[in-house]
């Protein structure tokens, strides 16, 4: 491998600077850091200082796998279907008529990939650190979930119309949180608390095992909690992938544990169901929030989104190879060719609909093939795996990608920093704990 050789003899020839260099000596604990501060930055500031945070940290990787003596790259299949859908992501930006509003998407992508190696890099040598950044996602659970209680007390009002109230009574209208994230949006805040509700529920677990009496009831008064918070979100497509989400980890502890623990898992899914049907009917704002999800033409955001569908429809069907263009600026000037409303919108609101728009059909297949390599691989370490620590956390990790994945079937907050750094570490996290073949080298 071509990279490989030029690693090597950049380690050979910055050898002795790298022995005395005391940054070089803590550039781990840098990485660490800088990819914490991601995370946590994600609470509160807006992208542009997420993403700067992010470029730090890709930054002191780049010093170390340059200058660290030993160091060598090895990907596998999924990683080479990422570098396929880059391929094509380029070439559509090279040939984009918004050349400039797309050289700004494909950046952010870069960003977003750059992150992905430097969680991974990262993890493969400190495995352990896989549960301190599982702590910080659970501390910013914990603080979201706090704050949308509070909004909901308050009866926070909606910033830009978050709710079709037209034909809905003053008790039938939904106080919907949204969180600290910027842009303060529910649907934004919702997909956030789906993707690491799984962590939650998971470190939930792993404290059960290690006999943690306080800390597994402080697990589990955190769990509901915060599953009630995203509820307040009145996110209709959190609603719709929550259930789905959960069946993953639902099938995998029922086909690897004996029958109690079956009969117990039964118990457990039925009574969750149960109880959330309860919770739709003893609220009036909540009922008429999900069964809104069915009014189709009737409810006016979805009637929208219909319109944008079949918009971003038309126009991959006049660029189906190489796409428009990657960014949502790119997307929003381009459907302004297209619209069939006075409203335009900043992307298709279906992630796979937008990767073929924007990268075209090549970008989409790979993506999914991404996935797909990626889910597998999971999935068969999951099942053949002893070590029950490590089967918990892949669980968590699939669990959460699979929510993501699920609501980019009706939104596209998938593309947010927010949710692009989640994804990302949870894909690292999968990379460094499941079985990959790493032929390809």
């Amino acid at each position: 491998m071509i990279l490989n050789k030029i690693l090597e003899a950049s380690q050979n020839f910055l050898a002795p600077f790298a022995e005395k260099s005391v940054i070089l000596k803590f550039i781990d604990k840098l990485i660490f850091f800088a990819i914490s501060a991601v995370l946590l930055l994600s609470l509160y500031c807006p992208s542009d200082t997420i993403g700067y945070a992010a470029l730090v940290s890709i930054f002191l990787t780049f010093i170390k796998i340059f200058v660290k003596k030993g160091f060598r790259f090895e990907y596998t299949k999924f990683e080479l279907c990422l570098i396929i859908y880059l391929g094509f992501v380029i070439i559509s930006t090279a040939g984009a008529s918004l050349f400039v509003l797309s050289l700004k998407g494909i950046l952010k992508t870069f960003i977003y990939l750059g992150y992905y190696v430097v969680c991974s890099i990262y993890l493969k040598e400190n495995k352990k650190d896989i549960y301190k950044f599982l702590s910080i996602f659970v501390f910013c659970v914990c603080y979201e979930s706090i704050v949308g209680l509070l909004q909901n007390s308050s009866h926070a009002g909606a910033l830009a119309g978050w709710q079709d109230t037209s034909h809905l009574n003053p008790e039938e209208v939904m106080t919907r949180v949204y969180g600290t994230l910027k842009p303060l949006n529910p649907n934004l805040f919702g997909g956030y608390m789906l993707s690491l509700l799984p962590v939650v529920y998971g470190v939930t677990v792993l404290l059960a095992i290690q006999k943690s009496r306080v800390r597994f009831f402080t697990g589990v008064i955190i769990s509901l909690l915060a599953t009630v918070v995203m509820i307040m979100s009145g996110c209709r497509g959190v609603f719709a992938a929550y259930p789905f989400m959960m069946l993953v980890p639902a099938v995998i502890f029922f086909i690897r544990s004996n029958d109690k623990i079956k009969v117990l898992l039964y118990k457990l899914y039925g009574g969750i169901c149960t109880l959330g049907v309860l919770a739709v009917f003893f609220s009036a704002s909540l009922k008429a929030r999900v069964l809104s999800i069915f009014a189709m033409r009737g409810d006016s955001s979805t009637s929208f989104r219909f319109n944008v569908y079949q918009s971003s429809i038309e126009m991959f069907k006049d660029n189906p190879f190489l796409g428009i263009g990657v960014g949502n600026q790119n997307f929003r000037e381009t459907y302004g060719l297209y619209m069939k409303t006075g409203y335009d919108a900043l992307s298709a609101y279906n992630i796979y609909l937008e990767t073929a728009v924007e990268s075209g059909i090549f970008a989409l297949v790979a993506f999914l093939s991404f996935l797909g390599f990626l889910i597998t691989g999971a999935v068969r370490t999951i099942f053949k795996s002893k070590n029950i620590n490590k089967v918990i956390v892949l669980t968590i990790a699939l669990t959460s990608i699979t929510g993501m994945l699920l609501h980019g079937i009706v939104d596209t907050i998938y593309f947010r920093p927010q949710l692009q750094f989640i994804f990302w570490m949870m894909v690292a996290v999968i990379r460094n704990l499941a079985q990959f073949d790493t032929s390809c080298r």
